[in-house]
């Protein structure tokens, strides 16, 4: 094992060599700080630095099984583990973020490349990617997602601000955003898609259940989904539209309906009942248009 002491660490708590290679575990005693080395930390067991540290590395941060931080993990170049990573501050890496297992930082998470894991990854702010994120199961952040490339998730992916791709969105269960969802490409959700702002998309936009925003909702391409589609902007859209396309139950009034305050379309509504309220806010014309 590797145990790292203040006896290792310099004035400015840099180790005592430039990095550590090892087939042993890596730890540390409680209290040390953000313990800094200047080149990469790799082992083929794990990396368990406990309460009150944190690790940071120039180049990359790698470990066979877990990483395990009590404050932050940053690293110059990518975090890889085989298991699980985890941080009661944030993670930053200059490349990309892998896990074999989940991602959970108690701060934000901020990668230059992608961002994987297999199963969640979960955020208490903000989660940026200069790819890609992907995650076997949910992804949850309390601020904002964005990434440079496509947003996939096995299951729910949920963030307290907006959630913006430069490719696709795609989530097994449900997407939810406290205000807008923008993809540059399309946006599919095995259950419901629910945005506080506008919802927009370059292609289509798929739900398994209901279409919600607060604001408008605009496709490049058609809008599918399970039941309604409620917006309080502009509703925009090309080709077909359907809403109440469920096929484990009976289609009711209720899964047909489509609410908008003004619909904007070349297109056509092949399914579902249109009903236009009108009285559209003018910030709401601003941010759809």
């Amino acid at each position: 094992m590797v145990h790292i002491t203040k006896k290792d660490l310099d004035k400015d708590n840099y180790y005592k060599d430039n990095g550590i290679n090892t087939d042993e575990f890596i730890t540390c005693d409680e209290n040390l700080g953000y313990i800094k080395f200047k080149k990469s930390v790799i082992t083929t067991k794990s990396i368990k630095f406990g309460f009150g540290c944190g690790i940071e590395a120039g180049n990359g941060i790698e470990a066979g099984y877990g990483i395990e931080a009590g404050y932050g993990i940053n690293a110059g170049c990518g975090i890889r583990a085989g298991n699980g990573i985890e941080a009661g501050y944030g993670i930053r890496a200059g490349c990309g973020i892998r896990a074999g297992c989940g991602i959970e930082a108690g701060c934000g998470i901020n990668a230059g490349c992608g961002i994987r894991a297999g199963n969640g990854i979960e955020a208490g702010y903000g989660i940026r990617a200069g790819y890609g994120i992907r995650a076997g199961c949910g992804i949850e952040a309390g601020c904002g997602i964005n990434a440079g490339n496509g947003i996939e998730a096995g299951y729910e992916i949920n963030a307290g601000d907006g959630i913006e791709a430069g490719y696709g969105i795609r989530a097994g269960c449900g997407i939810r955003a406290g205000c807008g969802i923008r993809a540059g490409c399309g946006i599919n959700a095995g259950n419901g898609i629910e945005a506080g702002y506008e919802i927009n998309a370059g292609d289509g936009i798929e739900a398994g259940y209901g279409i919600n925003a607060g604001y408008g909702i605009e496709a490049g391409y058609g809008i599918r989904a399970g039941c309604g589609i409620r917006c309080k902007g502009i509703l925009k859209f090309s080709y077909q539209l359907f809403a109440g396309t469920y096929i484990w139950r009976a289609t009711t009034k209720k899964d047909l309906i489509i609410e908008c305050g003004k619909l904007e379309t070349d297109g056509k509504i092949v399914l579902g009942n249109l009903k236009e309220i009108g009285n559209i806010p003018e910030k709401m014309q601003k941010i759809i248009k």
